[in-house]
Parts: C-alpha cells; structure tokens; sequence
C-alpha cells in the first residue's frame, strides 16, 4: 500500500481535483482506492456528490471509525470532511501525540487497498501535518507560475522538517503540473528553473487546461468518468500509469 499526501497550501492549485481524478483513475487501472478528505471545506464530498453523514470529524471525536463512514463512488472508498474539523484542529493544539492521529486510524487499512490519497487543507496546519506524518510520499500539484515558487520553498522546508522529526520515509514523490496551457512560455521557464534549482522531480505527466474538468463536479464525477476523452481525462488517466509504475 502506498498513502499519498496531495499537498499545496496555496489554494486553487487543484488539490482536490487531482486526488478525485488520480483515485478513479487508479480504480480504473484495477486498483482499490481510498480517498480522504482532510479538508474543513469538504469539497472532495461535493465534488462526487456524497450524501451527508458521519465524517472524519467523527472519527477524531471518537464516536466512529473509519469503517462506519466510509461512503463509496466510482468504485473508490471516500472519506468526506466538514466544518467541524475546524474546531477538532484546535483541540489537537493541546494533545501530545496530535501529530500521530490520523495515522493511528488509518494504519489497521494497510492490507485493504493498493492507494490511499489524501487531499489536505490549503495552509500547512496541524490538519496537514497529521496527513504528512501518515504519509510515505507527497505529490505537489502547481500552477506553472512565478508566484508558486514561494510556495514550494515553503512545502519542501515543511516536509524537510517532518521528515527529521516524525516521520523518516516521507519525500516528496513529485510536482505535478497543472492548469497548463502549453502555448505560455512561462510555463516552460517556471519547470526549468525548478529542474534547475531544486531537488525534486516533476512529474512527466501534466494536466492540460480544460472546462470538462470544471464541469464534472456540477454532476457529482470525476472528469475521468464525465468526460473520459476530453484532454483532462486522458492527461489524468496518464499520471495514474506514471503513478503506477513509479510505485
């Protein structure tokens, strides 16, 4: 079992939208899937159209298990999220193992599935520490932009330091490039100064711009299952094969 973090503390750089996809994705190359919202704003729950119940809030009050709240679409596990979540990070603050919570749910899943792919909070919280310490790896979507550089130091400084005090296998497995419009120059000079200055890989796989992909929450899907030959679809369906002979 491989449990990736998908991780950017900028928002709109499609968290979210890469962990549903890459997860059916994945379902599609035959592999069992647990998706996990750690995310107060639930939008991995909406975007696949869940129903409301239970959720991980829950499971860190301790009136549920994973098990219990598990909710099932495009032959994938998900666990959804909510605002509640903003008080439980709070209440973390004060506990001496509050690094280690989620990873103490989760670790009895190892034999279940091949992936589990957390979609963590746009800040660098408690939240997102608990799924990094959970984690063996991180994948990194980003804008091809100048401004996202600031970000990454920030990601890799985090990272660098979890990995010193908490948890010894966590790397970054990858930046996966995002919302790309080919035609930009920028775009290209942004990957190569990273190749350049920065020890990390970026992905082969990159997700071109396409409005299929915006759609697709509105009807409850990933895009992969929306609109499977649009650009977005065959862009993440390619980063799953990467994924997948990678680990």
């Amino acid at each position: 079992m491989a449990i990736f973090s998908v991780v950017n503390q900028k928002g709109g750089t499609g968290k979210t939208t890469t962990s549903l996809n890459l997860g059916s994705a994945l379902t599609m190359l035959g592999k069992n899937v647990l998706l996990i919202d750690m995310d107060s704003q639930g939008n991995l729950g909406y975007s696949l159209g869940l129903e409301e119940g239970p959720t991980i809030s829950d499971v860190f009050e301790g009136s549920a298990e994973i098990k219990d709240i598990i909710q099932q679409r495009e032959n994938m596990d998900i666990v959804p999220s909510d605002m509640r979540l903003v008080d439980i990070e709070l209440s973390l603050m004060d506990l001496d193992d509050r690094h280690n919570m989620l990873n103490s749910k989760i670790k009895h899943l190892s034999k279940k599935y091949d992936y589990i792919l957390i979609d963590c909070p746009p800040s660098l919280s408690i939240l997102a520490v608990n799924s990094l310490y959970a984690s063996d790896k991180v994948i990194v979507p980003m804008l091809m932009e100048v401004l996202s550089l600031q970000g990454l130091d920030q990601i890799i400084q985090t990272i660098e330091k979890i990995n010193a005090s908490y948890n010894k296998k966590l790397k970054i497995l990858g930046i996966l490039p995002v919302m790309v419009d080919k035609r930009r120059k920028l775009s290209q000079e942004v990957k190569d100064h990273i190749l350049e200055n920065y020890d990390v890989k970026i992905f082969d796989s990159m997700i071109r711009n396409n409005v299929k992909a915006s759609e697709a929450p509105s009807f409850g899907q990933s895009v992969v299952e929306y609109s499977p030959s649009s650009n977005s679809a065959k862009d993440y369906m390619d980063f799953a094969n990467e994924i997948v002979k990678l680990n």
